[in-house]
């Protein structure tokens, strides 16, 4: 969330600096002025595409890591039962999680869940 706030921020600092640069005619601008506006604007397009680039790395590892299939135990304190249950990491809720085959377990206050690593599948 953080990153894309900074992202934001960035865009918007480099848009707003591109568009209050002062535009000077063609006929007096310098060629030191000219490779100076090159520089810039070169500048902030490898700024804007670092921040692209980042901002889809982070969206790609987001969606791998809760696309992960984890093995749940769910112990209930009331009976000495435990059942495991293979789940996609993003699919665990505070009090409900929905299995790899679409099955929605509610959970008790009173359960305890206990997340394994992930499973090769």
């Amino acid at each position: 969330m953080l990153t894309k706030i900074l992202v934001t921020i960035l865009v918007i600092a480099g848009a707003m600096f591109y568009i209050r640069q002062s535009k000077v005619s063609p006929a007096k601008e310098r060629t030191q002025d000219m490779g100076r506006g090159i520089i810039i604007r070169f500048a902030l397009y490898a700024i804007v595409s670092l921040s692209l680039l980042a901002s889809a790395g982070y969206w790609y590892w987001d969606w791998q890591d809760g696309n992960k299939v984890v093995s749940v135990t769910i112990v209930s304190p009331m009976s000495d039962d435990s059942v495991v249950y293979q789940v996609r990491k993003k699919n665990i809720a505070n009090n409900e999680i929905t299995t790899v085959d679409g099955i929605r377990v509610r959970l008790s206050n009173q359960e305890r869940i206990i997340v394994a690593n992930s499973v090769q599948e």
